[in-house]
């Protein structure tokens, strides 16, 4: 494995770096106070420093770092773009300021790759642009949505119509107000084996039978203005061309949706890590208690210490992750995009929870970002699959490997 960047990605990751220690960190307090938000997603608005901000990254060619494709992003590897994704895990604007925000990274990632010539046009040319934002609508309230075959929605062909009907949540990004199409994730085939039943729909937000049910709070907070939505399509008619590949192709396209990212995830979880052990050590040094600076009491040398190794361990297989994605594709990551979705949230939390600690009851309050980091850490350990489902694929992968010892004893 090399971790050596090249002179382009060097170039990407110091100028991102710099851009969002300038620009981005010193208006975070007042991007938070402008935002209104809520259960009613109407009353949601995009503060005007985001625009500004995003015109300054897109001027200086900070944009769509994501995808490595140079017609339409970067081009940049998985390897090389996961610094990027840590340095915008420091801010939890920073990844929209560069158009690098899911879940649009991902929905962007699907057109890219699956979509047609006029789906590109219509779609996905105006969110690279960041004009438009997004939403994906998989999970659903009634079943285990860490199984997707137990998908219940419906996305069935009647003459040249798809017609949806369902009810989903847990929609990120719906509560945006620039959201103005989601991706539909239903059965297509009903009769087909299980890998084989799935869909993906492209749908505009204004066509008739969507109804935004409600918002939805997770951890105390309404994470507006993106916001996470229950949907309800109620007879939604498009027509056929709003298939993404085709009929019966859904888990498919999911597939080559999930693997970049979980890694982008990770890393932005792990510049978030990084934030928090810094505010940790420089508020347990300025900080007495007992006659002591924080940083020399009781077991908070120990803390710091553990800290630092889990983000170095966490910030390797990630790494080792990205370059599995780049040299051998996803199905030679499986195992490692489990492991670091499992690692890196679990790292974040644990993290983070020791800096509001040492923050005392400042940690705990709005005065400090901690607890929205907090909050985002816990949910990434439910967001594309719960800690359980990816335990149990990292377990699968490993007795593989002992398989044929079973074979050769019987």
């Amino acid at each position: 494995m090399n971790f050596d960047h090249s002179p382009k990605a060097r170039d990407y990751i110091q100028r991102t770096q710099k851009f969002i220690s300038e620009k981005v960190l010193p208006i975070e307090e007042q991007y938070l106070k402008e935002l209104t938000g809520g259960p009613d997603h109407t009353l949601w608005n995009q503060p005007a420093i985001m625009e500004s901000l995003k015109d300054q990254a897109k001027g200086e060619g900070l944009w769509n770092m994501f995808l490595p494709d140079e017609k339409w992003g970067a081009g940049l590897s998985n390897a090389d773009y996961a610094p990027i994704a840590e340095a915008t895990g420091w801010s939890l604007l920073a990844p929209e300021v560069f158009n690098c925000n899911a879940p649009d990274t991902g929905n962007a990632e699907v057109l890219w790759k699956y979509g047609t010539e006029e789906q590109k046009e219509q779609w996905l040319k105006p969110l690279l642009a960041g004009d438009i934002r997004s939403a994906f609508c998989m999970t659903e309230p009634d079943v285990a949505s860490s199984d997707a075959t137990n998908m219940e929605a419906t996305c069935i062909v009647e003459g040249d119509e798809i017609v949806l009907n369902g009810r989903k949540w847990w929609s990120t990004g719906i509560g945006h107000p620039n959201c103005k199409f989601v991706i539909f994730m239903g059965v297509s085939n009903p009769d087909a084996d299980r890998h084989h039943r799935h869909a993906m729909v492209l749908v505009p937000l204004n066509t008739p039978g969507i109804k935004i049910e409600r918002m939805l709070g997770a951890m105390g907070d309404y994470d507006a203005p993106y916001g996470h939505g229950e949907v309800s399509f109620t007879n939604v008619r498009l027509p056929v061309s709003a298939f993404i590949a085709g009929p019966g192709r859904g888990f498919e396209v999911a597939q080559g949706r999930l693997g970049p990212g979980r890694i982008h995830h990770c890393m932005r979880l792990i510049g978030s890590a990084e934030k928090a052990l810094k505010m940790m050590c420089e508020q347990g040094m300025t900080r007495e208690a007992f006659g002591k600076p924080l940083v020399k009491l009781n077991g908070n040398p120990d803390v710091i210490a553990n800290s630092r190794m889990a983000i170095e361990q966490a910030r390797l297989l990630t790494l080792k992750a990205a370059w599995l994605m780049d040299t051998k594709g996803i199905m030679g990551a499986m195992s490692e995009v489990s492991q670091i979705k499992v690692v890196a949230p679990n790292m974040a939390q644990q993290v983070v929870d020791a800096a509001i600690q040492m923050h005392g009851g400042a940690g705990l309050s709005d005065d400090l970002p901690l607890v929205r980091m907090l909050g985002w850490a816990r949910i990434l350990r439910m967001a594309d699959g719960p800690d359980e489902v990816h335990r149990g694929l990292i377990a699968k992968f490993e007795l593989m490997k002992y398989r044929h010892q079973n074979k050769r004893r019987g």
